[in-house]
């Protein structure tokens, strides 16, 4: 795994996070790279963008205004995310991660997990957990908001926001990799209608955080990306309509 590629993953995270609590940042304009990422990530996310979906060149250039260059691009930056395939000759399609992957990502999370959360209790601050607190506020208003992408990145971001009270950052590298692939995988595969995570394990999380009782803490979080990976649901048509349309455009 490439450090960079994993820091990279993480800053997308928490940028994500902190535009959702920033709805201002929102107005800025973005320039065309990150306009187009966003938008097929948020596809992605949101399920109007299936696993084996193409992501042809010359459809991309037309609908986003763009030249090829730039499209190349950031179908490069989508790869490394995990989020798009590059077939040689065949070009981009919507990753579609198989079973035993899912199964061997989810325990990589899992263990890695399990051994920065008891590192994280012994280092929290008062500080920390009033972050984490106001983490999980944010949380409750993006999904009562309706808001799925902002929702995915808000979950995504609870679980990193943990990791960094372990100060450790090479295992927190690891992790926020892991973190970025297990998003794709619930983003294509979890049944509409369910969260990406449930915001009352997480409250739970923190709770026994605040309590230091890292046995307990760790039990629940590992019983939480359990319960995430049951509810993925590998078999799940495509949705109808067009490229366009699964672009939000």
């Amino acid at each position: 795994m490439s450090t960079d590629r994993a820091q990279g993953s993480w800053a997308r995270l928490r940028e994500g996070a902190r535009r959702t609590r920033a709805p201002a940042v929102r107005d800025r304009p973005e320039d065309d790279a990150t306009r187009i990422y966003r938008h097929i990530f948020e596809g992605v996310v949101s399920q109007r963008l299936t696993p084996g979906t193409k992501l042809p060149e010359v459809a991309l250039c037309e609908l986003f205004g763009v030249g090829r260059t730039l499209i190349r691009k950031v179908l490069q930056e989508l790869a490394h995310d995990h989020i798009v395939e590059l077939r040689p000759n065949r070009g981009a399609v919507v990753a579609a991660p198989t079973p035993d992957e899912t199964r061997q990502i989810f325990e990589a999370r899992r263990a890695l997990e399990a051994t920065m959360l008891p590192m994280a209790i012994a280092n929290a601050t008062r500080a920390d957990l009033q972050d984490l607190r106001r983490q999980l506020r944010r949380e409750h208003g993006a999904l009562h908001a309706s808001d799925q992408p902002a929702w995915a990145r808000l979950a995504s971001a609870f679980h990193l926001q943990v990791a960094t009270l372990a100060r450790n950052p090479i295992l927190q590298n690891y992790l926020a990799e892991l973190i970025s692939r297990c998003s794709l995988i619930v983003a294509l595969y979890e049944p509409p209608g369910n969260a990406a995570c449930e915001h009352d394990e997480h409250a739970h999380i923190v709770g026994l955080i605040e309590k230091r009782d890292a046995p307990a803490a760790v039990r629940a979080m590992d019983a939480h990306l359990r319960e995430l990976e049951r509810r993925i649901c590998i078999d799940r048509p495509a949705p109808s309509g067009g490229l366009a349309q699964a672009l939000g455009l």
